[in-house]
C-alpha cells in the first residue's frame, strides 16, 4: 500500500541548512572562498591579528582586496565553512625543531635506536681532560657510532713512548690532538720526533694554535671580543680566570671556571675552525673501514 503521507519529515537531520553544516578549514594561502554576507569571492592572501581578532584579506580576480573577519560565513566550492587560524607556521617550526633535533651537536645527522658500537681498537688521544670533555660534548654522539674510545696523554711530553706502547698498525689506528702546536714550540718538536718513528704511517697527530683548549671556543660565547693575553710565566688559566673577574685563586676555582665555559658551548658552530678541522680529520682517519689501507 502506498503511504498517502510520504515519508516522516521530521526524520534526520531536519534542522541541518540546505548547503550541509559548515565545516572548520584552515585559511590556506590561495584557497578561493566567498562571503556570504557580500558575495566578495577571492583567494586568501593574507590571515592577520588586529585589534585582538583574525582577519583575513581575499583577492579578487581583479586584483582587489578586501578583508574580514575570520571564522563563520564563508562558503568554500559552494559549501559552508568555519574559517580557522592557518597553522603551517607552527607547522614549519616544528619542522624545523625536528630537523634540528635530528643533528648531533657536530652537525651529523643523528642515527636514532643506534646502540653504542662494541670499541674497536683505533683510539683518539687528547692533552687533557677538558679536551676530553669538549670532544664528548660535541663529537661523542659520533665517537659512540663508530665505536671510538677517546683517551688521555696527561701531556705530550711522552708521546713517542705512549705510540710505542699503543703499538699502531693499518686495523689499530691512533689520532692524537695536540694544544699550541706551533711551529717552533716545543710541542712541535715533540710531534716532529714522533712521526720519525716506524709505526707513524698507522698515527695521524693534528692540533690548533691555542695556548690551551679553552681558546678553542669562540670568545663571543662568553661576552668577549677575544681572549685575554696572559704573559708568559703566568698560569694561563689563572690568568683569564682573572681577568674575566672569576675566582682564580685554586684548582676547584678553574673546574668551576671550565664548568662554565664549556656551558657556553651548544653546538660545532661555537668552536673556532681550527679544532674542528682538526678533531673531523682525527675522525675521520681512525674509523677507515677494515681492509682499507691508508695511505
Amino acid at each position: 500500500m502506498n503511504d498517502r503521507y510520504g515519508t516522516d519529515v521530521l526524520s534526520g537531520d531536519w534542522r541541518a541548512p540546505a548547503r550541509g553544516r559548515a565545516q572548520s578549514v584552515e585559511a590556506e594561502l590561495g584557497m578561493v572562498v566567498e562571503d556570504v554576507e557580500t558575495g566578495w569571492c577571492g583567494a586568501i592572501c593574507r590571515v592577520e591579528k588586529a585589534g585582538g581578532m583574525h582577519v583575513v584579506h581575499l583577492e579578487d580576480r581583479r586584483g582587489r582586496r578586501k578583508g574580514f573577519p575570520l571564522g563563520p560565513g564563508f562558503l568554500l566550492e559552494g559549501r559552508p565553512v568555519v574559517l580557522t587560524p592557518p597553522k603551517q607556521a607552527e607547522r614549519a617550526a616544528l619542522a624545523a625543531a625536528r630537523k634540528e633535533a635530528s643533528r648531533t651537536a657536530s652537525g651529523s645527522r643523528a642515527v636514532e635506536h643506534a646502540p653504542a658500537r662494541v670499541a674497536s681498537g683505533s683510539r683518539i688521544f687528547v692533552e687533557g681532560r677538558h679536551d676530553a670533555e669538549l670532544v664528548e660534548k660535541i663529537w661523542g654522539d659520533d665517537l659512540r657510532v663508530e665505536g671510538v674510545v677517546v683517551e688521555l696523554l696527561e701531556g705530550v711530553d711522552d708521546l713517542t713512548a705512549v705510540i710505542r706502547d699503543f703499538a699502531p698498525s693499518a686495523d689499530r689506528r691512533m689520532g692524537v690532538l695536540v694544544d699550541h702546536l706551533v711551529a717552533g714550540t716545543k710541542e712541535d718538536r715533540i710531534v716532529q720526533a714522533a712521526r720519525a718513528l716506524p709505526q707513524s704511517r698507522h698515527v695521524k697527530i693534528l692540533g690548533h694554535p691555542y695556548v690551551d683548549v679553552w681558546q678553542s671556543v669562540r670568545p663571543a660565547r662568553l661576552g668577549l671580543e677575544a681572549w685575554p693575553v696572559i704573559d708568559r710565566g703566568r698560569s694561563w688559566k689563572h690568568g683569564v680566570l682573572a681577568e674575566l673577574g672569576w675566582p682564580h685563586t685554586t684548582q676547584a676555582d678553574v673546574a668551576r671556571g671550565w664548568k662554565q665555559i664549556l656551558g657556553s658551548v651548544r653546538s660545532y658552530s661555537d668552536l673556532e675552525p681550527t679544532l674542528l678541522a682538526s678533531v673531523e680529520e682525527l675522525i675521520d682517519f681512525v674509523t677507515v673501514p677494515q681492509g682499507v689501507r691508508h695511505p
